[in-house]
Parts: structure tokens; C-alpha cells; sequence
């Protein structure tokens, strides 16, 4: 029997503006929301992006 998948796509927001990005996480290594500090092009500087459902 095969195990629950270990990656799955999550849905990256930014704090600051609509803009989003989508990337891979391991549910058992992270089980907890991710927050990484990237750039946003729509305000052309780097902010916080939060996990989003």
C-alpha cells in the first residue's frame, strides 16, 4: 500500500500585495506554515509571503 505523498504544492501570498507564488513543501519535514522572504514584482522590492489554504 502506498504512503501519503510527502510533498504537496502550497500557495505562497505576499503581505503587501495580491501577487502569489506556488512551491513545493514536505508536509513531515514542515509541518508548521511556511513564511519566506521574497521579491515582489508588483511593488518591485522583497517582502514577506505567508502560506495560504
Amino acid at each position: 500500500m502506498a504512503k501519503a505523498a510527502a510533498r504537496v504544492q502550497v500557495k505562497l501570498k505576499s503581505s503587501e500585495s495580491p501577487h502569489v507564488y506556488y512551491t513545493m513543501k514536505n508536509k513531515r519535514n514542515t509541518p508548521d506554515r511556511i513564511e519566506l522572504r521574497k521579491y515582489d514584482p508588483v511593488i518591485r522590492r522583497h517582502v514577506n509571503y505567508k502560506e495560504e489554504k
